[in-house]
């Protein structure tokens, strides 16, 4: 017992969080912020080559955000998912994007899900179960897996760098990626069994003024 708490005592004083069931519950980004963010730690840490990432959103902004930030120590947006503005989204890979345009539909959750795979440079985009179109990026890449994840922010460099004008306001929640790329069939409306990341076995640290509360929406 003695062993088991200090080693309880050791985890809490480094800041090591434990993995959490997230299930029925969101990130509320309450107010525009340069310091509220989620570090998100993957299960799994590895370079990918190809991935699946859904995840669920709301928000009334008309400016653009980020929506899901993924760098490495020598590369800025290896993987981000961009709002630009209202119904225009955009996907990095390696610093490279394409653009996915949809019917905009302000002031409701949106249920993204987007995948890549690096033989073909194929990106897809979904935006609540219709697919935007499939266009290249980054063909032959590999993302790497020394990587900062942040929900909230847009980083401009690893794990900081962050604007104000680009920070999420909103709420965010069923955040799953995989080292695969998912068939629409598996492209659930709630799926919570990725790899990489699984909101119902997440790990995660909460930064400046971020709100958990359960989810009003499905």
């Amino acid at each position: 017992y003695t062993i088991l708490f200090l080693g309880l005592a050791l985890a809490r004083s480094v800041g090591l969080s434990q993995p959490r069931d997230m299930k029925g519950k969101v990130f509320i980004f309450p107010q525009e912020s340069a310091t509220a963010y989620v570090s998100l730690i993957p299960r799994v840490h590895k370079p990918l080559q190809n991935f699946t990432l859904c995840l669920k959103a709301f928000t009334d902004l008309s400016r653009s955000y980020s929506l899901f930030s993924y760098n490495t120590r020598t590369q800025e947006n290896a993987l981000l998912l961009f709002v630009k503005k209202v119904g225009v989204y955009e996907l990095y890979i390696g610093n490279s994007w394409v653009t996915f345009n949809a019917p905009p539909s302000p002031y409701s959750p949106v249920h993204v899900c987007t995948s890549w795979e690096s033989a073909s440079g194929i990106a897809e985009l979904w935006v609540n179960g219709k697919l935007l179109g499939r266009k290249g990026v980054r063909k032959g890449y590999t993302v790497g897996l020394d990587a900062k994840i942040i929900l909230g922010q847009e980083q401009d460099s690893f794990g900081g760098k962050f604007d104000i004008a680009q920070s999420l306001v909103g709420e965010i929640w069923d955040v799953t990626l995989w080292d695969h790329v998912l068939p629409l069939k598996d492209m659930c409306d709630s799926c919570y069994s990725g790899n990489i990341l699984n909101w119902q076995d997440l790990t995660y640290e909460e930064n400046g003024y971020v709100v958990t509360k359960p989810k009003v929406w499905a």
